[in-house]
Protein backbone atom coordinates (compact mmCIF):
# COMPACT_ATOMS: atom_id res chain seq x y z
CA UNK A 1 0.00 0.00 0.00
CA UNK A 2 1.02 3.66 -0.82
CA UNK A 3 1.20 5.41 2.06
CA UNK A 4 1.49 9.44 2.40
CA UNK A 5 2.82 10.95 5.82
CA UNK A 6 2.03 14.12 6.75
CA UNK A 7 4.26 16.57 8.71
CA UNK A 8 2.34 19.06 10.35
CA UNK A 9 5.81 20.82 10.42
CA UNK A 10 5.27 24.21 13.29
CA UNK A 11 3.97 21.81 15.37
CA UNK A 12 7.12 19.56 15.24
CA UNK A 13 9.48 22.60 15.33
CA UNK A 14 7.77 23.97 18.41
CA UNK A 15 7.64 20.64 20.23
CA UNK A 16 11.31 19.74 19.04
CA UNK A 17 12.37 23.52 20.69
CA UNK A 18 10.64 22.71 23.83
CA UNK A 19 11.92 19.11 24.04
CA UNK A 20 15.43 19.92 24.08
CA UNK A 21 15.94 23.21 25.78
CA UNK A 22 19.64 23.87 25.37
CA UNK A 23 21.81 22.84 21.86
CA UNK A 24 24.54 24.89 20.09
CA UNK A 25 26.26 24.57 17.11
CA UNK A 26 30.49 24.96 16.93
CA UNK A 27 30.18 28.79 16.19
CA UNK A 28 26.91 28.94 18.96
CA UNK A 29 24.27 28.99 16.66
CA UNK A 30 21.08 27.19 18.35
CA UNK A 31 20.42 24.21 17.26
CA UNK A 32 17.97 22.21 19.81
CA UNK A 33 14.88 22.62 17.24
CA UNK A 34 16.87 21.08 14.20
CA UNK A 35 17.91 18.10 16.26
CA UNK A 36 15.28 17.38 17.62
CA UNK A 37 12.77 18.01 14.66
CA UNK A 38 15.18 15.12 12.73
CA UNK A 39 15.16 12.90 15.13
CA UNK A 40 11.05 12.89 15.85
CA UNK A 41 11.04 13.02 11.87
CA UNK A 42 13.11 9.75 11.89
CA UNK A 43 10.92 8.23 14.26
CA UNK A 44 7.69 8.75 12.55
CA UNK A 45 9.09 7.83 9.42
CA UNK A 46 9.98 4.25 11.02
CA UNK A 47 6.67 4.15 12.58
CA UNK A 48 4.40 4.74 9.63
CA UNK A 49 6.83 3.66 6.69
CA UNK A 50 5.79 6.15 4.19
CA UNK A 51 6.45 6.10 0.23
CA UNK A 52 5.55 9.53 0.30
CA UNK A 53 6.08 12.11 2.63
CA UNK A 54 5.46 15.98 2.65
CA UNK A 55 6.27 18.62 5.58
CA UNK A 56 3.38 21.38 5.64
CA UNK A 57 4.69 24.88 6.86
CA UNK A 58 2.09 27.81 8.04
CA UNK A 59 2.26 30.21 5.04
CA UNK A 60 0.10 32.77 7.77
CA UNK A 61 -3.32 32.96 8.79
CA UNK A 62 -6.44 33.13 6.28
CA UNK A 63 -7.78 36.44 5.19
CA UNK A 64 -11.23 35.09 4.89
CA UNK A 65 -10.76 33.77 9.15
CA UNK A 66 -9.45 36.72 9.93
CA UNK A 67 -12.19 39.04 8.84
CA UNK A 68 -14.73 36.95 9.99
CA UNK A 69 -13.26 36.74 13.40
CA UNK A 70 -10.64 39.49 13.89
CA UNK A 71 -9.48 37.83 17.02
CA UNK A 72 -8.82 34.81 15.47
CA UNK A 73 -5.18 33.36 16.92
CA UNK A 74 -4.45 36.88 17.41
CA UNK A 75 -3.87 35.20 21.64
CA UNK A 76 -0.75 33.64 20.42
CA UNK A 77 2.97 35.12 21.43
CA UNK A 78 5.29 35.26 18.88
CA UNK A 79 7.88 32.77 18.02
CA UNK A 80 10.54 32.57 19.60
CA UNK A 81 13.58 34.24 17.72
CA UNK A 82 15.71 31.12 18.28
CA UNK A 83 12.73 28.93 17.28
CA UNK A 84 12.73 30.91 14.43
CA UNK A 85 16.39 31.16 13.29
CA UNK A 86 16.33 27.75 12.79
CA UNK A 87 13.51 26.61 10.45
CA UNK A 88 15.31 27.99 7.27
CA UNK A 89 17.88 25.52 8.77
CA UNK A 90 14.81 22.63 9.22
CA UNK A 91 14.63 23.49 5.21
CA UNK A 92 17.96 22.78 4.60
CA UNK A 93 17.76 19.84 5.53
CA UNK A 94 14.74 18.26 4.56
CA UNK A 95 15.66 19.76 0.95
CA UNK A 96 19.30 17.58 1.67
CA UNK A 97 17.02 14.38 2.83
CA UNK A 98 15.30 14.32 -0.43
CA UNK A 99 12.17 15.13 1.81
CA UNK A 100 9.64 17.35 0.25
CA UNK A 101 8.20 20.11 2.44
CA UNK A 102 5.44 23.10 1.36
CA UNK A 103 4.96 26.69 2.30
CA UNK A 104 2.53 29.14 0.77
CA UNK A 105 2.03 32.36 1.48
CA UNK A 106 -1.27 33.31 3.11
CA UNK A 107 -2.37 29.41 3.52
CA UNK A 108 -2.70 27.83 6.79
CA UNK A 109 -1.00 24.53 7.02
CA UNK A 110 -4.49 23.31 8.12
CA UNK A 111 -6.09 23.68 4.68
CA UNK A 112 -3.12 22.51 2.66
CA UNK A 113 -2.66 19.64 4.88
CA UNK A 114 -6.84 18.82 4.15
CA UNK A 115 -6.29 19.27 0.40
CA UNK A 116 -3.64 17.48 0.25
CA UNK A 117 -5.37 14.04 2.08
CA UNK A 118 -8.51 14.32 0.41
CA UNK A 119 -6.34 15.01 -3.27
CA UNK A 120 -3.79 11.28 -2.06
CA UNK A 121 -6.88 9.45 -0.76
CA UNK A 122 -8.51 10.11 -4.11
CA UNK A 123 -5.43 9.40 -6.34
CA UNK A 124 -5.22 5.58 -3.97
CA UNK A 125 -2.84 6.50 -1.60
CA UNK A 126 -3.19 5.60 2.41
CA UNK A 127 -2.27 9.18 4.38
CA UNK A 128 -1.27 9.30 7.89
CA UNK A 129 -1.19 13.00 9.17
CA UNK A 130 1.12 13.68 12.54
CA UNK A 131 -0.15 16.71 14.29
CA UNK A 132 -1.86 17.16 17.66
CA UNK A 133 -4.33 19.78 16.66
CA UNK A 134 -8.02 18.50 17.13
CA UNK A 135 -9.10 20.35 14.07
CA UNK A 136 -7.64 17.10 11.50
CA UNK A 137 -9.87 14.68 13.39
CA UNK A 138 -12.46 15.78 11.16
CA UNK A 139 -10.55 14.19 8.25
CA UNK A 140 -10.37 11.03 10.20
CA UNK A 141 -12.26 8.71 7.95
CA UNK A 142 -11.19 5.66 5.66
CA UNK A 143 -7.92 5.83 3.99
CA UNK A 144 -6.74 8.79 6.39
CA UNK A 145 -5.61 8.37 10.38
CA UNK A 146 -4.06 10.60 12.59
CA UNK A 147 -0.98 10.30 14.41
CA UNK A 148 -1.04 12.22 17.88
CA UNK A 149 2.52 12.65 19.00
CA UNK A 150 0.72 13.54 22.62
CA UNK A 151 -0.82 10.12 22.62
CA UNK A 152 1.61 7.76 23.94
CA UNK A 153 0.60 4.65 22.61
CA UNK A 154 1.40 5.45 19.28
CA UNK A 155 -1.27 4.32 17.32
CA UNK A 156 -2.41 6.20 14.48
CA UNK A 157 -6.25 7.04 15.19
CA UNK A 158 -9.00 6.01 13.59
CA UNK A 159 -13.10 6.68 13.88
CA UNK A 160 -12.82 4.62 17.03
CA UNK A 161 -10.58 6.77 18.89
CA UNK A 162 -12.55 10.22 17.67
CA UNK A 163 -15.20 8.84 19.56
CA UNK A 164 -13.90 7.58 22.21
CA UNK A 165 -11.68 11.32 22.65
CA UNK A 166 -14.73 13.19 21.79
CA UNK A 167 -17.45 11.52 22.16
CA UNK A 168 -18.62 12.20 18.60
CA UNK A 169 -17.83 11.07 14.96
CA UNK A 170 -15.42 12.45 13.51
CA UNK A 171 -17.98 13.89 10.65
CA UNK A 172 -19.71 15.99 13.77
CA UNK A 173 -16.24 17.37 14.96
CA UNK A 174 -16.79 20.69 13.17
CA UNK A 175 -20.31 20.76 15.06
CA UNK A 176 -18.40 19.74 18.25
CA UNK A 177 -15.67 22.45 17.79
CA UNK A 178 -18.36 24.95 17.07
CA UNK A 179 -20.19 24.50 20.13
CA UNK A 180 -17.37 24.05 22.74
CA UNK A 181 -15.07 26.65 20.93
CA UNK A 182 -11.18 26.74 20.59
CA UNK A 183 -9.23 28.49 23.12
CA UNK A 184 -5.63 27.35 21.33
CA UNK A 185 -7.30 29.59 17.81
CA UNK A 186 -9.07 32.11 20.33
CA UNK A 187 -12.52 30.73 19.44
CA UNK A 188 -15.49 31.11 21.48
CA UNK A 189 -17.42 28.38 22.02
CA UNK A 190 -21.30 28.63 23.76
CA UNK A 191 -21.13 29.44 27.53
CA UNK A 192 -21.47 27.26 29.88
CA UNK A 193 -21.72 24.16 26.59
CA UNK A 194 -18.14 22.18 27.37
CA UNK A 195 -17.32 18.71 25.37
CA UNK A 196 -19.49 16.77 26.98
CA UNK A 197 -22.38 18.61 26.80
CA UNK A 198 -21.99 19.48 22.83
CA UNK A 199 -21.55 15.29 22.39
CA UNK A 200 -24.91 14.85 23.91
CA UNK A 201 -26.06 17.48 22.07
CA UNK A 202 -24.99 16.47 18.88
CA UNK A 203 -25.79 12.89 19.80
CA UNK A 204 -29.44 13.80 20.36
CA UNK A 205 -29.82 16.25 17.20
CA UNK A 206 -27.33 14.88 15.43
CA UNK A 207 -26.32 18.10 14.07
CA UNK A 208 -26.12 21.69 14.83
CA UNK A 209 -28.60 22.63 11.90
CA UNK A 210 -30.60 20.15 13.14
CA UNK A 211 -30.05 21.38 16.88
CA UNK A 212 -31.01 25.21 16.14
CA UNK A 213 -34.42 23.65 13.78
CA UNK A 214 -35.44 21.98 17.44
CA UNK A 215 -33.90 24.02 19.89
CA UNK A 216 -37.53 23.95 21.73
CA UNK A 217 -36.29 20.57 22.32
CA UNK A 218 -33.43 21.13 24.42
CA UNK A 219 -34.30 20.14 28.16
CA UNK A 220 -32.17 22.43 30.04
CA UNK A 221 -33.45 26.29 30.08
CA UNK A 222 -29.80 27.33 30.74
CA UNK A 223 -28.22 25.71 27.70
CA UNK A 224 -30.95 26.31 25.17
CA UNK A 225 -30.85 29.94 26.26
CA UNK A 226 -27.06 30.23 26.06
CA UNK A 227 -27.60 28.29 22.43
CA UNK A 228 -29.95 30.99 21.51
CA UNK A 229 -28.06 34.05 22.73
CA UNK A 230 -25.01 32.29 20.70
CA UNK A 231 -25.87 31.01 17.27
CA UNK A 232 -24.62 33.54 14.98
CA UNK A 233 -21.35 33.29 16.54
CA UNK A 234 -21.81 29.01 16.57
CA UNK A 235 -22.86 29.38 12.89
CA UNK A 236 -19.38 31.69 12.73
CA UNK A 237 -17.21 29.16 13.76
CA UNK A 238 -18.55 25.92 11.55
CA UNK A 239 -17.04 28.06 8.59
CA UNK A 240 -13.89 28.90 10.94
CA UNK A 241 -13.34 25.27 12.21
CA UNK A 242 -14.07 23.74 8.90
CA UNK A 243 -10.69 23.18 6.79
CA UNK A 244 -10.88 24.12 2.87
CA UNK A 245 -9.78 21.53 1.01
CA UNK A 246 -10.22 22.99 -2.39
CA UNK A 247 -6.74 24.65 -2.84
CA UNK A 248 -5.61 25.12 -6.21
CA UNK A 249 -2.80 23.45 -8.25
CA UNK A 250 -2.96 19.88 -9.81
CA UNK A 251 -1.66 16.77 -7.44
CA UNK A 252 1.42 14.57 -8.47
CA UNK A 253 2.40 11.74 -5.91
CA UNK A 254 5.92 11.49 -7.95
CA UNK A 255 6.72 14.33 -6.31
CA UNK A 256 6.14 13.03 -2.81
CA UNK A 257 8.06 10.05 -3.31
CA UNK A 258 10.80 10.20 -0.96
CA UNK A 259 13.94 11.18 -2.83
CA UNK A 260 17.67 9.92 -2.79
CA UNK A 261 19.78 11.91 -0.10
CA UNK A 262 22.23 14.06 -1.10
CA UNK A 263 25.14 12.52 1.18
CA UNK A 264 27.80 15.46 0.79
CA UNK A 265 25.60 17.90 1.89
CA UNK A 266 23.47 16.76 4.41
CA UNK A 267 27.18 15.88 5.49
CA UNK A 268 28.37 19.47 5.56
CA UNK A 269 25.20 20.23 7.36
CA UNK A 270 25.36 17.53 10.37
CA UNK A 271 29.03 19.24 10.26
CA UNK A 272 27.89 22.49 10.22
CA UNK A 273 25.87 22.02 13.41
CA UNK A 274 28.25 19.94 15.41
CA UNK A 275 25.94 16.93 14.70
CA UNK A 276 28.73 13.96 15.00
CA UNK A 277 26.44 11.37 15.76
CA UNK A 278 24.19 11.45 13.05
CA UNK A 279 27.81 12.40 10.91
CA UNK A 280 28.41 9.01 12.04
CA UNK A 281 25.45 7.24 11.44
CA UNK A 282 25.52 9.05 7.60
CA UNK A 283 28.89 7.52 7.26
CA UNK A 284 27.96 3.98 8.06
CA UNK A 285 24.60 4.00 6.18
CA UNK A 286 25.84 5.27 2.79
CA UNK A 287 28.88 3.05 2.94
CA UNK A 288 31.33 6.15 2.56
CA UNK A 289 34.72 4.12 2.75
CA UNK A 290 37.09 7.64 4.12
CA UNK A 291 34.86 7.46 6.99
CA UNK A 292 37.70 10.73 8.27
CA UNK A 293 36.82 12.97 5.85
CA UNK A 294 32.92 12.91 6.62
CA UNK A 295 33.72 13.08 10.20
CA UNK A 296 35.77 16.92 10.07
Amino acid sequence: MKRLLIVDGHAYAYRAFHAIRELRSPVGQPTNAIYGFIKMLGKLRGAVQPTHLMVVWDGGLSAERVAALPAYKAQRPAMPEELAAQLDEIAQYLAAAGLASFCGEGIEADDYIAGLAERAVAAGLEVVIASSDKDFMQLVRAGIGLLNPNDKSEKVWGAAQVREKTGVEPAQIVDWLSLVGDSVDNIPGVPGVGPKTAADLLGQFGSIANLYERLAEVRSQRIRGALALSEAAVRRNQELVRLKDDLPGAFNPAELVERTPRIEVLAGLYRRWGFRGMLAELEASSGVEDRQAVLL
